[in-house]
C-alpha cells in the first residue's frame, strides 16, 4: 500500500550534518502520520521523530531533540530528518514510518529498510 525508501545515510565524523530523506510512494501520502526509528547493533528500535500527517505538529525522543528536525514535503511525497551535531551514539539504521495512527509504534505501520548512519569520534 505505501512502499518507503531510505536515503541519504553515511560515515560522517562527531560534530558533522547528515539529512536523511525518506520517498514514499503509494496511495494517500498526505494522510499519514511519518516518522524515524533506529536500530543500532544489539539494542531495541528506538523512537527518533515524528510528524503529523498537515506537518502541524512534530516530536521528537529527548536524545534528539535540539539537533534534529523533521519535516516533510507532501507535493514531493518525502519527509525529512535533517540531522546536525551528529555524536558517535547517533550511529545506527534510520528506518522511515508511515502509519495513519498516531503515535508511531514500534510494530504498526509501514516501514521502510532502513539507511546507516555511522559517526566516528
Amino acid at each position: 500500500q505505501v512502499r518507503l525508501l531510505e536515503s541519504g545515510g553515511g560515515l560522517v565524523q562527531a560534530g558533522a550534518s547528515l539529512r536523511l530523506s525518506c520517498a514514499a510512494s503509494g496511495r494517500t501520502f498526505s494522510s499519514y502520520a511519518m516518522g524515524w526509528f533506529r536500530q543500532a547493533p544489539g539494542k531495541e528500535r528506538e523512537f527518533v521523530a515524528a510528524i503529523t500527517w498537515s506537518g502541524g505538529y512534530t516530536n521528537y525522543a529527548n536524545s534528539v531533540k535540539g539537533r534534529f528536525t523533521i519535516s516533510r514535503d507532501n507535493a514531493k511525497n518525502t519527509v525529512y530528518l535533517q540531522m546536525n551535531s551528529l555524536k558517535p551514539e547517533d550511529t545506527a539504521v534510520y528506518h522511515c514510518v508511515a502509519d495513519s495512527n498516531w503515535p508511531l509504534r514500534v510494530g504498526s505501520g509501514f516501514w521502510g529498510q532502513g539507511t546507516q548512519v555511522t559517526v566516528s569520534s
